[in-house]
C-alpha cells in the first residue's frame, strides 16, 4: 500500500514540474512578443508617414445655361424657283434663259411703224386746227390713236422682257434641265435661285416650354459635323404658333458669316432655362466609382498639414477642359486633380497647385 502511495506521489510531482515548465516557456514567449511589438511600434513611430504627390486646383465658380439639342435646316436669305409664267417681273441682271420672241419683235417693228403715223397725223391735225381748218374732235381722236399705238409697244416690250429671265438678286443656280429649242408651257419649272449673302438662317424646333424662355437676340450654337467648331448665331424670331400635335415651336436664327449650303442638317444648342451659377473644377479631378461621382478634397489637418479627404459631387457637362459640379463643391475649395487616382481618404498629400 505504502509502495503504491510512493508511485502516485511520484507521478504528480512529474506532472506538476512538466506543468510549470510549460507555463514558464509560455510566459517567456508572450513577453518575447510583447517585445517585439513594442519594439515593432517604436520604429514604426520613428518612420515618416507616406505621403502622396500630386497637383492640386481651386474650384472656381462659373455662369451656366443649360442647353438642349435639335436639329436645323439651313436656308439662304433669298430664295427663289424660276418658272416660265407672264404676269411677274424681274429685276435687271444676269439672263438665265431667254425664250423665243422673234414674233413679239416683229409686232414692235410694226406697232413703231404705227406708232410713228399716228405722231405724223396729230401734228398735221393740229396745225389744221390752228388754221380753223378742222375740228377739234379730229385732233382728239388723232391724239387717242397716238396714244394706242404707244400702249400697244409698251405691252409688247413687257412681253419680251418677260421672255428674257434674269437673275433678281446673286445667287447660286441650281440644276436646270431646259435647252435651247425646248418648247415651255406655262408653270414650266427652270431652275432654283438661292442668295449668296454674307449670311443664312438656321430654321429649328424646340419644345413649347424652351420656346416660351427663348427670345429674339439671344445666341445658339450652330454645328455642321460631330468635330467641327460651332457656328455662332442668334435668334431672328420665334414663331406664335405651337405645333399641335407635336407641341414645338419654330425657332429662326442667323448666321452672320460663312454658313453650309441651303437645306443642309445641321446641330443646335439651345438655351433650356436661366442662367446660374455652378463650380468648375479641371475635368481631372473628377473620379468614378461604385458609389458615384467624387473628388478628392485637400484640407489642412489640426497639425496644419495637407491630407486627401473623399467629397461625394452631382456633376453637369463638359465644357472645354473643365467639368461644372451642380452639387458638393463650394467656390474655394481644393481638389486634387493630377494624381488624384492613387489616393484615398485621410492620406497625407503634398500639392502643387496648377490654378
Amino acid at each position: 500500500m505504502w509502495h503504491s502511495f510512493v508511485k502516485s506521489n511520484r507521478g504528480w510531482t512529474g506532472s506538476a514540474v512538466l506543468l510549470l515548465a510549460l507555463a514558464l516557456t509560455g510566459g517567456g514567449l508572450v513577453a518575447w512578443k510583447r517585445a517585439s511589438v513594442r519594439s515593432a511600434d517604436a520604429a514604426a513611430s520613428r518612420q515618416p508617414e507616406p505621403v502622396e504627390s500630386i497637383t492640386s486646383a481651386v474650384a472656381r465658380e462659373r455662369e451656366y445655361r443649360p442647353t438642349t439639342t435639335s436639329v436645323g435646316t439651313i436656308l439662304a436669305l433669298t430664295s427663289i424657283t424660276l418658272r416660265n409664267e407672264l404676269g411677274q417681273g424681274v429685276e435687271a441682271g444676269t439672263v438665265l434663259v431667254a425664250l423665243d420672241v422673234s414674233v413679239e419683235q416683229a409686232e414692235l417693228e410694226a406697232e413703231q411703224a404705227q406708232a410713228d403715223l399716228a405722231q405724223t397725223t396729230l401734228a398735221r391735225a393740229e396745225r389744221l386746227r390752228e388754221a380753223q381748218a378742222t375740228s377739234q374732235e379730229e385732233v382728239d381722236q388723232a391724239r387717242a390713236a397716238r396714244q394706242v399705238a404707244l400702249a400697244q409697244i409698251e405691252r409688247t416690250r413687257a412681253v419680251i422682257a418677260k421672255k428674257t429671265i434674269r437673275a433678281p438678286f446673286r445667287a447660286r443656280v441650281g440644276i436646270s434641265d431646259v435647252h435651247p429649242g425646248q418648247y415651255l408651257n406655262e408653270g414650266t419649272e427652270l431652275t432654283t435661285l438661292q442668295g449668296v449673302d454674307a449670311a443664312a438662317n438656321v430654321d429649328f424646333t424646340v419644345a413649347q416650354a424652351v420656346a416660351a424662355d427663348l427670345r429674339p437676340g439671344e445666341p445658339v450654337a450652330v454645328f455642321t459635323g460631330d468635330d467641327a467648331r460651332p457656328l455662332a448665331a442668334k435668334i431672328v424670331a420665334i414663331d406664335s404658333r405651337v405645333d399641335a400635335t407635336t407641341r414645338n415651336a419654330l425657332v429662326r436664327a442667323r448666321i452672320p458669316g460663312h454658313a453650309p449650303a441651303p437645306g443642309a442638317s445641321v446641330r443646335v444648342e439651345v438655351p433650356a432655362g436661366p442662367p446660374t451659377k455652378v463650380v468648375a473644377i479641371p475635368v481631372s479631378a473628377l473620379r468614378k466609382g461604385p458609389g458615384g461621382d467624387h473628388v478628392f478634397l485637400i484640407v489642412a489637418d489640426s497639425t496644419g498639414k495637407s491630407r486627401a479627404h473623399e467629397q461625394p459631387v452631382r456633376t453637369g457637362p463638359v465644357l472645354e477642359d473643365d467639368v461644372l459640379i451642380l452639387s458638393g463643391l463650394t467656390p474655394g475649395q481644393q481638389v486634387a486633380t493630377s494624381g488624384s487616382f492613387k489616393l484615398r481618404e485621410a492620406v497625407l498629400v503634398a500639392s502643387d497647385s496648377t490654378r
